[in-house]
């Protein structure tokens, strides 16, 4: 009996301990929060009298600047010039006369076709011709001589005249036979044979114009009206570094309703042929130069349902502003509307900051 007493009095005696020990800590707990203490809502702490603790954040402060506006587009290469090369009249392939991939002249015959009947049709309406001269010119004397009518001479000059468009018939079919080139360009790869029978259908090859180049691009809507004929932009293409120059020498005259955007065409020396049409193009396309233009950092930006939103800080405090923005550059956006020179924007913490939280800001950088 005695042992047992013992150990309820040890348990007694131990919980007593432990409820004296918590009591102790709340109170000192509580000293320290009190006045003069370094608790946060007390007159002495950070937050202020009574205030909830100022969050730390980053800032910059708006700063007009010169800003050169550029759009990056993407656009596609086209040769100058293209078409598919076909014939005009049905035969047979008597010669090929130019090289796959080779370069060809303005007016080079490419392909000739077996012409030996016409050749025969032509012979005949020669002949034809000259019994109609003949007859053509016994008819007139004898018209002088009063011993035909006029109608019988006009008959004869008329079957003289028939001679006559029937040879140039011929010869315009005749010079069908030869397929010649509308262009100075480069050839493709060939699609026929000597022997072949070509048809009016049948695609003999491609002939391309590769010099200079033009380049097709669309810009949005918004920035119709900052784009002027001769305007000089830079590209680069895939697989290399180089930087090559474009002058836009078109522009479509009416926005396209399905996609809102604004065709445009650019033309750029090709001398070396290292542009190959087809390539996509990667465009800078300068815009309006903006003289006191507000960039912002675009992590200072938050998305809201009916646009932008930023912080500025106020008096200490978070103040929210809305914004309109326009162009995006890497790091950076245009304000065009919602902020003043001067402003501080607060660029971090902005997902958890409310309207009227107080906040210290360390400048970052000026903008």
């Amino acid at each position: 009996m005695k042992i047992k007493h013992i150990v309820i009095a040890l348990l007694i005696i131990g919980l007593g301990a432990l409820v004296y020990y918590r009591i102790s800590s709340n109170k000192e707990q509580a000293g320290a929060g009190g006045p003069g203490g370094g608790g946060g809502r007390g007159p002495g702490g950070p937050g202020g009298p009574g205030g909830a603790p100022a969050m730390r954040v980053s800032g910059v402060v708006a700063t007009p600047q010169e800003f050169s506006n550029s759009l990056s587009v993407t656009g596609s290469i086209e040769p100058n010039e293209q078409i598919e090369v076909r014939g005009q009249v049905s035969g047979l392939v008597r010669g090929i006369y130019f090289q796959e991939g080779g370069n060809v002249r303005k007016g080079q015959v490419l392909v000739k076709i077996d012409d030996a009947e016409l050749r025969a049709q032509l012979a005949q309406a020669q002949t034809r011709k000259t019994l109609a001269a003949e007859n053509e010119r016994r008819a007139r004397l004898l018209l002088e001589k009063e011993a035909i009518s006029r109608e019988e001479y006009d008959v004869a000059r008329a079957e003289l005249q028939t001679a006559q468009a029937q040879i140039q018939l011929v010869r315009a079919q005749l010079a069908k036979t030869s397929i010649t080139a509308p262009f100075a360009g480069k050839v493709g790869l060939r699609a026929v044979s000597v022997g072949s029978y070509l048809s009016p259908e049948t695609v003999v090859t491609n002939l391309v114009s590769i010099n200079p180049i033009k380049i097709t691009f669309a810009v949005p809507e918004k920035y119709a009206g900052q784009v002027k004929q001769n305007s000089e932009l830079t590209f680069t293409v895939a697989g290399s570094q180089e930087k090559y120059t474009a002058r836009i020498y078109a522009i479509e005259p009416s926005i396209a309703a399905a996609t809102r955007t604004l065709q445009l065409r650019a033309r750029a020396d090709n001398a070396q042929g290292t542009l190959l049409p087809g390539s996509f193009a990667n465009i800078q396309l300068p815009l309006a130069v903006i003289s006191n233009a507000l960039l912002i950092p675009t992590q200072a930006v938050v998305p809201v349902q009916n646009g932008k939103k930023v912080f500025i800080a106020e008096n200490g405090k978070a103040k929210e502003v809305m914004i309109e923005t326009s162009t995006r550059t890497e790091k950076d956006l245009l304000v065009t509307s919602g902020l003043s020179a001067g402003d501080t924007v607060l660029t971090t913490g902005v997902m958890s900051l409310k309207a009227g939280s107080p906040v210290k800001v360390a400048i970052a950088k000026k903008i």
